[in-house]
């Protein structure tokens, strides 16, 4: 039986509140990242996913961020039958404010790869 999408909101580093939209056995979290005035950048979650991710996606999958205030609409639909992505990255501008009119969004799926330990030595031929 197909999963439909659900909704959750989220509010950024500026207050600025959001509407996600998505895959309740994909997404895991979203985060965002803004420049500050002084240059530096701020990554702040955005949303967690209150679900658990137990079961496989689908082979497509679909999430979606609107922000009123951020003039934020967009929709990323990824084809993914493998599921082998984990992490989809987007970034968005707005040329009418300058260098703090880039925000970041990370769509990050539950299945973190998790990094393998190497042995310390020099792999033999």
């Amino acid at each position: 039986m197909a999963r439909h999408n659900r909704q959750g909101r989220g509010t950024d580093q500026q207050g600025s509140e959001y509407v996600i939209s998505y895959p309740p056995d994909w997404l895991q979290q979203v985060k965002v990242t803004r420049t500050l005035e002084n240059g530096r950048q701020s990554t702040k979650t955005l949303f967690r996913n209150p679900e658990s991710l137990s079961r496989r996606p689908a082979g497509k999958v679909r999430t979606r961020v609107t922000s009123r205030k951020e003039s934020v609409d967009f929709e990323i639909g990824v084809s993914d039958p493998q599921g082998v992505i984990t992490r989809i990255i987007v970034e968005t501008t707005r040329p009418d404010r300058g260098d703090r009119g880039t925000i970041h969004f990370t769509l990050q799926d539950g299945q973190v790869p998790r990094r393998r330990k190497s042995g310390g030595g020099a792999a033999a031929d």
